[in-house]
C-alpha cells in the first residue's frame, strides 16, 4: 500500500511577505508615535463627554501694579485697533504683575487698554488705566481636567499645539489603514473579522440615525 501523496505548500509570494513586513513596520510605527497622545485624547474624551457632572472648582488670582512714568507717554494716545502693547511696557507689565502681553492685540479705548489672556483650563486679562496709570490683572484657573479638556479642544493653546494636533491626527490615520490592511489580509485565518469591522462601522452609525436628533 502506497502512502498518501505529501501535499506541497504553496510557495508564498514574495509581494505577500514584503507587504507584511512594510505594513507592520508602519502600523507598529504610527502606533509608537500615537500612543500617549491617543491614551491622554481618549481620556479626555471621556472627561468632555462628562463635563457636566465633574465639580470644578475655579481659583482666581487678582495682582495690581503701577506703569512708571517713564512709560506712560507710549500709552497717551490710542494706538490702532488692535495693535499690541508696546514693547517695553510688555516688559513692565510683566513685571508688575507676572503675566506676559507681548504681542497680543489689545483693546485700546479712551480709558484703559485691555489685553485678554485665555489659556487652556483657565482665563486671564491684564488692563492699564490710562488716568491712574494702574495695572490690573486678573488669573482664573478651573483645573487640570479643565486645562487636558483644552488641549483636546485646541483651545487657546497657541500654534505649536496647533500644528500637533495635525502631525498626531495623521499618525493615527497610517495606524488605522495599516491595521485595516492588516485585517484584510489575514482574514482567511480569522473568520470573525470581517463581522467585527462591519459592527464597528453599524454601530456608531445606527446609533446616530437612531438617536441623534
Amino acid at each position: 500500500m502506497q502512502p498518501p501523496p505529501v501535499r506541497r505548500r504553496k510557495p508564498v509570494h514574495k509581494w505577500r511577505n514584503w507587504w507584511l513586513k512594510q505594513l507592520h513596520t508602519w502600523h507598529w510605527m504610527s502606533a509608537a508615535i500615537s500612543l500617549t497622545a491617543m491614551l491622554a485624547f481618549a481620556i479626555t474624551g471621556i472627561t468632555l463627554n462628562h463635563a457636566a457632572s465633574i465639580p470644578a472648582h475655579p481659583v482666581t488670582v487678582d495682582k495690581e501694579g503701577m506703569l512708571p512714568a517713564s512709560l506712560r507717554p507710549l500709552l497717551a494716545h490710542p494706538a490702532a485697533k488692535d495693535a499690541p502693547l508696546p514693547g517695553p511696557v510688555a516688559s513692565a507689565v510683566k513685571s508688575a504683575v507676572g503675566l506676559d502681553a507681548g504681542g497680543r492685540a489689545a483693546e485700546w479705548s479712551d480709558d484703559a487698554v485691555y489685553v485678554a489672556l485665555p489659556r487652556p483650563g483657565g482665563d486671564g486679562w491684564v488692563s492699564i488705566d490710562r488716568a491712574s496709570w494702574k495695572i490690573t490683572s486678573e488669573v482664573t484657573d478651573q483645573g487640570w481636567i479643565s486645562y487636558l479638556n483644552d488641549l483636546h479642544k485646541g483651545r487657546n493653546t497657541g500654534r505649536v499645539w496647533f500644528w500637533f494636533i495635525d502631525v498626531f491626527a495623521v499618525a493615527c490615520v497610517f495606524f488605522t489603514l495599516t491595521g485595516l490592511v492588516l485585517l484584510y489580509l489575514h482574514a482567511r485565518r480569522r473568520h470573525s473579522t470581517w463581522p467585527l469591522v462591519l459592527g464597528g462601522v453599524a454601530i456608531p452609525f445606527l446609533l446616530a440615525v437612531l438617536f441623534i436628533h
